[in-house]
């Protein structure tokens, strides 16, 4: 019976053993997955620091974006709806008010520039005949100097 109870601490000795080198490896192993974590955190911290000096407008439209989802993801209350529906309609009426304003003086300017649809048709009819002008200007005068060079030569020869 001893030497089954030497055999029996002796085998309990190696499975303690290796439950404490699993424990450490396994404490070693979470020890660098936290640093590991930790530096990556801190490297996204800096790079999001960076991108927001970097692009402060694109930060601010995506937060507003980000704010206007989650806005309409979000259920008003009866309350809400109370107190916000008619700031609602008066400001809706204000936007479509200012949009409208907008277009008429836009639309005024570029007539009062010359910028209208027709214009811009004209132009582009006048420009496009400038180009067929210039390139047959260009094709006679090439087909000129081909035929003057032509007759230079043949009197040449006909000297020699």
């Amino acid at each position: 019976m001893t030497t089954e109870t030497n055999h029996t601490a002796l085998d309990g000795d190696q499975q303690n053993g290796r439950l404490r080198e699993t424990l450490s490896h396994g404490r070693e192993s979470a020890s660098h997955a936290y640093h590991d974590a930790k530096d990556k955190a801190a490297e996204v911290a800096h790079k999001t620091a960076r991108t927001m000096e970097a692009n402060p407008l694109g930060i601010l439209v995506g937060g507003l974006a980000v704010g206007a989802i989650a806005g309409a993801l979000i259920p008003r209350s009866t309350r809400e709806k109370e107190l916000l529906a008619p700031l609602g309609k008066k400001l809706g009426e204000t936007v479509r008010q200012a949009t409208q304003a907008a277009r008429e003086t836009g639309m005024r300017e570029l007539e009062e520039a010359g910028l209208t649809k027709h214009a811009a048709k004209d132009r582009a009819k006048s420009l496009l005949d400038d180009v067929v002008k210039v390139a047959s200007n260009a094709g006679s005068a090439a087909a000129k100097a081909a035929t003057n060079k032509t007759q230079s030569e043949t009197n040449e020869a006909s000297i020699v």
